[in-house]
């Protein structure tokens, strides 16, 4: 099975604000077979190395360097961290502390060094297209799945969902034909099952707040289209699961879901594009990172598409947003657009990370404005 850790929102801010003289990040390929895992630490061995060369080269202090060497070595060599991985791993280290992830996605080696870290490769493992809920909906059963891309789905714990529809409403059959008041056969039971849905909904609410990733509903009618008529969240998807989920396993649930949201992610990817499009004319449309990085100093970024790969050497000015490029990294020019993406970020601003052939023009970057730039 994979081992992962997601970093959350408040964790991935916390990456972004951090500035040191010596900050290390770390991307490396693993594989959750601990048998072949060997290849993975000796990788990394090896791109501490190249760390420390850099840091070096720029004339970082031993007494700095040398914290970083030894909590990465330590890393190395503790077996019971190794046993338990995933697909990727990323690491972010300071001479006073370290942060690991495990990530589901495939990312590339790579290390990068500077007063800050290189966070755009785990943008893609927190992205909302990489997963969604799945609500496995019948009347004697209700439970909501996580469904990765690329790991196992899960089922989530979800306090005060009703255990069934009987017992949501206090009785012993919804299916009864006995009267209440003015309502009573399919008419009452109707009623209790829609009740029973807006239950789940309000158990929902916590567990789901902002979040923005799609709800999809396995269920058959009419529970399918009474929960999509009381719910109050945003993203249920208009694809549903139409069949009984009731001796469906998260794995099967999860085989269903992932065509649904493969065409969520192309709809939502659709989506920018128009989007993009439609501001160029208004001139809230940039692809040169030039021109980005100045945008997103200021804040006027609202949707930043960024290659999940590519490096771009060189730095961008605090106040003024002005690049300077280089040639190669080092440990002086962390990544421009992994530093736009940082800006865009701050400024309450969505930043996708996909494929270069995803972004429009397909360049390093594509942005959407909030308002033209003067």
């Amino acid at each position: 099975m994979l081992y992962v850790d997601i970093p959350t929102k408040a964790q991935i801010d916390s990456l972004i604000a951090a500035r040191g003289d010596a900050l290390v990040s770390f991307f490396i390929p693993t594989t959750p077979e601990t048998q072949h895992i060997g290849l993975a630490r000796t990788l990394l061995g090896n791109l501490l190395k190249d760390a420390e060369a850099q840091l070096e080269a720029v004339g970082t202090a031993k007494r700095t360097i040398w914290p970083i060497a030894e909590q990465v070595n330590d890393l190395i060599d503790d077996t019971d961290f190794w046993a338990k991985q995933a697909n990727s791993l990323a690491i972010f280290v300071s001479p006073d502390r370290m942060r690991t992830f495990r990530l589901p996605n495939h990312l590339t080696e790579m290390v990068q060094v500077g007063d800050r870290y290189f966070i755009k490769p785990l943008l893609r493992a927190v992205s909302q297209q990489n997963h969604a809920f799945v609500l496995a909906l019948a009347e004697n059963e209700v439970r909501l799945v996580e469904v990765f891309a690329d790991l196992p789905p899960h089922e989530v714990r979800v306090p005060d969902m009703p255990k069934d529809a009987a017992s949501a409403s206090g009785t012993a059959n919804v299916n009864s034909r006995s009267y209440s008041k003015r309502i009573g056969g399919s008419e009452g039971q109707n009623v209790l099952l829609r009740a029973y849905c807006r239950k789940i909904d309000t158990a929902l609410r916590p567990v789901l707040a902002g979040r923005h990733e799609p709800l999809i509903v396995a269920a058959t009618e009419p529970l399918l289209s009474m929960f999509r008529s009381v719910t109050t969240h945003d993203a249920v998807a208009d694809e549903a699961i139409k069949t009984s989920p009731v001796r469906m396993t998260p794995a099967e649930l999860a085989t269903e879901a992932r065509p649904i949201l493969d065409a969520v992610q192309a709809r939502m990817l659709a989506a920018l594009h128009e989007r993009f499009e439609a501001r160029l004319g208004e001139g809230r449309s940039l692809t040169d990172v030039a021109d980005v990085a100045k945008a997103a100093t200021f804040g006027a970024v609202e949707t930043l598409l960024v290659d999940i790969d590519e490096v771009v050497p060189g730095t961008v000015d605090e106040k003024t947003g002005a690049v300077t490029f280089d040639k190669e990294s080092t440990a002086a020019n962390l990544g421009v657009v992994d530093e736009i993406a940082s800006r865009v970020i701050a400024s309450g601003g969505m930043v996708v990370a996909v494929r270069k052939d995803d972004i429009p023009g397909k360049g390093s970057l594509a942005a959407i404005l909030r308002y033209a730039q003067l």
